[in-house]
């Protein structure tokens, strides 16, 4: 079921290369799964070649046609950063009103480190390509040490991130700290909004670097057990199929069995037992 992309380098007779062709083989699974009970919910099969990024989407799409129900209740998706998009975070917020909680690919390519919050005017507020904010208290970019601002939580109504001074929220002396923004020195420090449309690939509801974000992205282990099951279980890891149809179909027989034996767990009193693919060891009383 893995995918891999392979380099092939053809040389001119000198040895010298003239030519690069990459190719891949195998075939992709895409798979949405219920984080809390490891069970499938969508799935789709394409080949290795063919953006991840486009099949997020759909997957949600086809889900909210058969089962709305989950849409609604579901408050955040996890996916690695093979599934990191504009698009992909944007639709999944406004439409669907899941927050995204995805890895993020690493795109600048003109090797700023950092970037200013305000182009237009002297600040000290900058962020990076993983959307965190910092503060470089007004020193030399050859002397800088980029301070994290303070997150105060996600204003939902204004879709925008509320930061606070780092110098106030964690009490330490910054000498800038009273002309910052041309805002005057008080307790709480200065308010750093940063609205999602800045960058929606970057700047999300749930900031990467907050705990939260941590926490809630250590959920998305639980698709790799469901692949780990269909590799070792069903046999997936050393398969002989042939053909996408029928890699197609043997995936979704596999998921059925694994949502059936779940049913049958369940109605038998052995919802502990629901992912397991083998009986339950019976003990008898001493």
């Amino acid at each position: 079921m893995s995918a891999l992309g392979r380099l092939n380098f053809r040389k001119k007779t000198d040895g010298s290369a003239w030519n690069k062709v990459k190719s891949w083989f195998g075939y992709n699974l895409h798979l949405l799964i219920d984080a809390d009970y490891e069970l499938p919910l969508g799935y789709e099969v394409t080949k290795a070649s063919v953006n991840d990024t486009t099949k997020l989407l759909p997957l949600m799409e086809a889900l909210k046609d058969t089962h709305p129900q989950i849409i609604e209740q579901a408050q955040t998706l996890c996916a690695d950063r093979g599934y990191d998009s504009t698009r992909n975070n944007q639709e999944l917020y406004d439409r669907y009103q899941i927050k995204p909680v995805i890895d993020i690919r690493h795109c600048w390519k003109d090797g700023d480190k950092t970037r200013p919050l305000y182009p237009n005017q002297a600040d000290f507020i900058v962020y990076d390509e993983d959307g965190t904010p910092y503060c470089h208290g007004g020193t030399k970019p050859e002397e800088q040490e980029l301070i994290p601002l303070a997150f105060d939580g996600f204003e939902a109504k204004r879709g925008t991130l509320k930061y606070r001074c780092p110098a106030a929220a964690y009490d330490f002396h910054c000498p800038c700290r009273g002309q910052c923004g041309n805002q005057p020195q008080s307790d709480y420090g200065r308010i750093i909004r940063i609205p999602l449309s800045l960058d929606r690939r970057l700047f999300v509801p749930t900031p990467r670097h907050s705990y939260k974000f941590k926490n809630q992205y250590k959920k998305r282990v639980a698709v790799e057990r469901v692949n780990s099951r269909l590799d070792v279980s069903f046999g997936f890891e050393r398969h002989f199929i042939r053909g996408q149809q029928k890699m197609q179909v043997q995936v979704g027989l596999a998921l059925i069995v694994m949502l059936a034996m779940a049913l049958g767990r369940i109605q038998q009193g052995q919802s502990k037992q629901m992912r397991s693919l083998i009986n339950p060891v019976l003990t008898r009383a001493a």
